[in-house]
């Protein structure tokens, strides 16, 4: 038997048997090193999975050796693959970077506690992604969720508390509107095999509960997703989050909640409901658009470091969803590319902002300002992630960028060059409030504060290998893009 069949079910087995064995470690550090190392191996993991894909190989397992769609069924293909990374080196970047601020943040009796819950986050995210079953990503989504509201909560900030609860109802909602709309496809397929769904929902005489089902599952995922207007959970739950936790949750917890809901509408529901196109094009398009300039407008007046950040992020789905709304092959690379390329870019902005959380207690700008001086690693690695961000040419944003105003083009006409524009301005408006944060720290007097000086070499080594992930993925992108690529003719049906 060849050994590396398992993979796809060790991905999560292996996070899954570590947690309870984490809580049981009380010695100062082990926990977090466990939990480290079981973080590090999922990511050897997902990269050799990773590696199979590009060389052809689509990875099925059936648990207990029942197969689909009798059985459970665990998938990996390149879309998968994508995330997977996405997760799993989120994940072991923060925790590594977290040995020098979770002390702080974090009291010594509740980490094995919180780093089991930081584990269970992590397999539940992972199993959401290798699930081919839907039910399963439901139960998979909500030990990601409740792990998720642990992890948010676990800091010193009181005000996490309130965020975390406006964060738990929403998600909450989200996810039983998933369980709704999954329920009513069973009940008129029979089956919870995702692309089994597609198939039997064709014989379907009566499409209104599918039509309904389609709706449930749709805001249900876009509430997940922080898809603007639902996005009303995100910018307090990662201000208000350990620094740490805001880095691993915002490279990858709303991605995942993106990926569940292309799966469903390109192997679900595309063709199957008088066309996909028409439900991206009226619902989908236009709520891009508005993430893009409202909150990218909205982030250029905040004054928290971190609240501005999230903001950002709201406008990057924006992108994202704006590439699969135009159903192509080009659209759909774009939005792909773009899922990994803006992980690494905001999972260094937010490393950048733990390195200077080690000496400033308040992360306002006015509380950075003349910080360049004394901190010139940090900020330098937080300018190139910056720059990324914005997607200025040899950066990993540029690439994802150029890609998708290359596929809006085609659309032709007076649609292609308004959603052109659309894309420019929110660049330009990224490059203003990145622009804040440069002016602030390097152009601004520092005034009466305590000193300052340079974050811990552990902490600051990891945000400069990620950082340097914004160089390397701009200069070098034929992995990313032949992933992304691979992926999108996956959900356009190519590869099915």
């Amino acid at each position: 038997m060849n050994p590396t069949e398992h993979l796809a079910a060790l991905q999560v087995v292996v996070p899954f048997l570590a947690a309870p064995l984490i809580v049981l470690l009380k010695a100062k550090r082990l926990a977090w090193a466990a939990t480290t190392l079981t973080s590090l191996l999922t990511f050897c993991i997902a990269i050799a999975l990773t590696m199979g894909v590009l060389d052809g190989q689509n990875y099925q397992y059936f648990m207990g050796s029942w197969p689909a769609p009798y059985g459970i069924e665990l998938k990996v293909d390149a879309f998968s693959a994508v995330v997977l990374l996405i997760i799993t080196g989120a994940s072991t970047s923060a925790l590594i970077a977290g040995y020098h601020s979770l002390d702080k943040q974090i009291g010594a009796k509740r980490q094995p506690m919180f780093f089991a819950a930081w584990i269970l986050a992590l397999a539940g995210l992972a199993g959401i992604v290798v699930s081919a079953d839907a039910f399963n990503i439901f139960v998979f989504m909500e030990i990601s969720s409740l792990a998720s509201y642990v992890l948010v909560a676990g800091g010193p900030d009181r005000r996490a508390l309130p965020a975390v609860f406006k964060y738990l109802i929403f998600g909450t909602i989200g996810a039983t509107f998933y369980l709704i709309g999954v329920g009513l496809i069973y009940m008129m397929t029979g089956t919870l095999n995702i692309e089994d769904m597609g198939v039997r929902i064709a014989d379907v005489a009566d499409q209104s509960p599918v039509l309904v089902a389609a709706g449930f599952i749709t805001v249900g995922l876009a509430l997940k997703a922080a898809l603007f207007p639902l996005h009303i959970w995100l910018p307090n739950a990662y201000t208000f989050a350990p620094h740490i936790v805001t880095v691993f949750l915002a490279a990858c917890a709303t991605k995942v909640s993106l990926y569940v809901l292309f799966r469903f509408d390109f192997f679900v529901f595309q063709e199957n409901l008088g066309g996909q196109q028409l439900h991206f094009t009226f619902f989908f398009l236009p709520l891009s658009v508005f993430a893009i300039l409202i909150a990218s407008a909205v982030a250029l007046f905040e004054r928290n470091l971190k609240r501005l950040l999230a903001w950002s992020s709201v406008a990057q789905i924006g992108y994202i969803v704006l590439g699969a709304s135009l159903v192509s092959i080009a659209g759909l690379t774009a939005s792909v590319l773009h899922v990994f390329n803006h992980a690494i870019a905001k999972g260094s902005l937010f490393l950048a902002v733990a390195c200077l959380a080690c000496h400033i207690k308040r992360l306002r700008l006015t509380d950075i300002a003349g910080c360049a001086k004394a901190m010139p690693w940090t900020m330098g690695a937080m300018v190139l992630a910056g720059l990324s961000l914005i997607g200025v040419p040899g950066t990993a944003g540029f690439i994802s960028k150029w890609y998708l105003i290359s596929a809006v083009l085609e659309l032709g006409g007076a649609t292609g060059v308004f959603l052109t524009a659309v894309i420019v301005l929110g660049s330009l408006m990224a490059v203003i409030y990145v622009w804040r944060i440069v002016e602030y720290a390097y152009f601004k007097p520092q005034g009466k504060k305590p000193a300052v000086s340079e974050a811990p070499f552990g902490i600051l080594a990891i945000t400069w290998i990620v950082a340097i992930g914004n160089l390397y993925f701009g200069i070098n992108p034929e992995l990313a893009v032949t992933l992304s690529e691979s992926a999108a003719s996956v959900l356009m049906g190519h590869n099915k």
